[in-house]
């Protein structure tokens, strides 16, 4: 367990890197709404509420995918320094100050 105190964690995560998957899952709702109101005219409309539910449960396994490896390629391991010393890591966007591990 002391040897988690000899790195720091960092997560660099933004809102825009993750800006561009949410745009398209919401055009993908669209569509599929759109879709829905289509049917929705024809004799039985569940094949509407089908479409639907079946377009979100495909498109979600793929949205969470996509969020959860740009989160883990936003996780930045780095060495302290042997005082303890907290260097910025090159290309850190975030002004967060690290938390401090007390024993």
């Amino acid at each position: 367990m002391s040897n988690i105190q000899k790195y720091r964690f960092v997560c660099t995560l933004t809102f825009g890197d993750i800006y561009g998957q949410i745009i398209v899952w919401l055009i993908t709702i669209t569509i599929s709404l759109a879709a829905a109101l289509a049917l929705m005219g024809a004799r039985r409309p569940i094949y509407a509420l089908a479409t639907v539910g079946l377009i979100v449960l495909l498109s979600l396994p793929f949205l969470l995918f996509a969020f959860v490896t740009t989160l883990l390629n936003h996780i930045e391991v780095a060495p302290m320094e042997p005082g303890g010393k907290m260097e910025p890591i090159p290309g850190n966007i975030s002004q967060q100050q690290p938390v401090q591990l007390t024993n």
